[in-house]
């Protein structure tokens, strides 16, 4: 019997899956950490922490897995896309990892466009604009700002290679995690030698990339004995969160499209060719799948903006929940169904860490819109879980004015357990939405690589066709949708009306950090 761990390094927390030889999970564990803002609009993490929550998790599913523990022949790795772990020669860890969600790199993004010969000429060689999120404007900014640390840097990995440097001993990486990079050729899936030249980086300062499904090395004994694995135990490609929890929802052919609400909200979809958008609003970035590219929408703050009002603003409702037993997002959602669609004229814009998709837009702000005396907490929590389906449906625009099919989609993340949120995605995408038989996203999907980086499968697409399963189907409401239709182009122009005012607000900031 063949055993493959999945193991996930997300942004508030690890997920590690076991699966059989089957795809069927085994056993499941996760671990939290914190998450560092040492200044508005920045976001670091201390890699120590993604190291402790892999052990800790790893043998918390052994020990559900029993016997079956030393038969793990291989491990797929999933993990935040575009952070930033800076290493010098003896592998010590520099500073903080920046994390993808860090806003800091304005300037450097400008830079990158300047050294590229402008926004359209990098977008034909990276199939993407300069976005604050990417990892190469993170390296600029290290040599920009912390000179000292760039000068003794050797390598630069993103997440989830750290774990597999502490795993393997290797530099690595994978296709769809060194995309969200800004320095790989998408089409020939490999590092961009002509872009690395232009922006004065040495590719020995990146590891070697890999296919998703293809094996980077094996545990080293140190890190087997201290897993309590075998260091016979083979690691593959992996692949982003984004890639992976499409693999996981069964996203390997064109049609289908998946819906994550997680920290960030993502829309994702499969291509069988390189489709790029010219003005650079969705990301294209290779897929998990060999020789396939996937394009995809990114919002920075979709459950991340529920998060942000449960802990800031519903103190006396968490004391509540902890005294019932209760789930706190589920007590926000029975006060959100009790007000009509629309919250009786209330929008939030969802932009509390700047925005990437379609707007690109680090000055963005989060907002509510049209506030009255009448508006209690219920209609807040309605409106701020419509604004983040609103931002999402944006993605899907685009998509279909790319004449790019989307006959099916499947909603997962965390947000999307909520059966409020699953309605309001086929309301507002006025479409039926579907869930499949698992939950575990990314994690599911390397574990699956893992298998086929094995022989266990022969595909991806065969290994998607033995594990996943379409669950149920939530249709749209017709009503609601026909007001939603109505709605959207209104959420869409406040941003407009609102741009300008976005910036002066930035400036107020600078130029109270400098009077500090």
């Amino acid at each position: 019997m063949g055993t493959y761990l999945g193991i996930d390094i997300g942004t508030s927390g690890t997920k590690t899956i076991a699966i059989d030889e089957k795809g069927e999970i085994l056993a499941s564990a996760s671990a939290e950490y914190p998450c560092s803002v040492p200044r508005p609009l920045w976001s670091e993490q201390d890699p120590e922490e993604w190291w402790k929550a892999v052990v800790k998790t790893v043998h918390s599913v052994l020990d559900q897995i029993g016997e079956h523990g030393p038969e793990v022949r291989a491990i797929g790795l999933s993990g935040q896309m575009h952070g930033s772990v800076f290493l010098d020669e003896k592998d010590r860890v520099l500073r903080p990892a920046i994390l993808w969600n860090d806003q800091r790199t304005g300037e450097e993004c400008r830079q990158i466009e300047e050294m590229a010969g402008g926004r359209e000429n990098l977008i034909q060689m990276a199939a993407n604009p300069a976005l604050t999120g990417f990892t190469a404007p993170k390296i600029l900014w290290l040599r920009n700002h912390e000179p000292e640390n760039f000068d003794k840097m050797k390598k630069v990995l993103l997440p989830k290679d750290e774990i597999r440097r502490r795993l393997t001993g290797e530099y690595a990486t994978d296709v769809s995690d060194a995309s969200g990079m800004l320095l790989l050729d998408i089409r020939k899936r490999n590092w961009s030698k002509k872009l690395l030249s232009l922006l004065d980086l040495d590719e020995s300062l990146l590891g070697k990339v890999y296919e998703s499904e293809e094996i980077t090395g094996q545990l080293t004994q140190e890190a087997a004995d201290l897993l309590g694995l075998s260091s016979r135990c083979l690691v593959v490609g992996g692949a982003g969160d984004c890639a992976a929890g499409a693999v996981g929802n069964g996203i390997v052919r064109p049609g289908i499209l998946s819906t994550s609400i997680g920290t960030s909200g993502v829309m994702f979809v499969h291509s069988d060719e390189v489709k790029i958008d010219p003005l650079g609003r969705v990301h294209t970035f290779c897929h998990a799948v060999r020789n396939k590219w996937h394009l995809m929408g990114v919002n920075l703050s979709s459950g991340g903006s529920l998060q942000w009002f449960k802990n800031s603003l519903c103190p006396e409702l968490l004391r509540e929940a902890r005294e019932k037993s209760a789930e706190i997002y589920d007590l926000l959602a029975e006060e959100a169904e009790k007000t009509p669609p629309g919250a009786e004229g209330l929008f939030f814009l969802p932009y509390l860490s700047g925005e990437r998709t379609p707007l690109a837009d680090p000055d963005a702000r989060g907002a509510f819109i049209g506030l009255t005396l009448a508006h209690h907490r219920g209609h807040l929590v309605r409106a701020l879980m419509e604004g983040v389906i609103y931002s999402m449906r944006e993605s899907l625009e685009i998509f279909r004015s790319e004449n790019i099919p989307v006959n099916e989609i499947r909603v997962s993340g965390g947000g999307s357990k909520s059966p409020l949120w699953r309605q309001m995605q086929a309301d507002i995408f006025a479409q039926d939405v579907h869930r499949i038989n698992s939950e575990e996203g990314p994690a599911l999907g390397v574990a699956l690589l893992a298998a086929v980086g094995t022989g266990e499968f022969t595909s991806i697409e065969e290994a998607c066709a033995a594990a996943i399963s379409l669950r149920d189907t939530i249709s749209p409401q017709s009503e609601n949708s026909d007001f939603y239709n109505r709605a959207f182009p209104v959420y869409q122009n406040f941003y407009h009306q609102l741009k300008d005012s976005f910036q002066k607000i930035k400036n107020f900031n600078l130029e109270r950090l400098i009077s500090d």
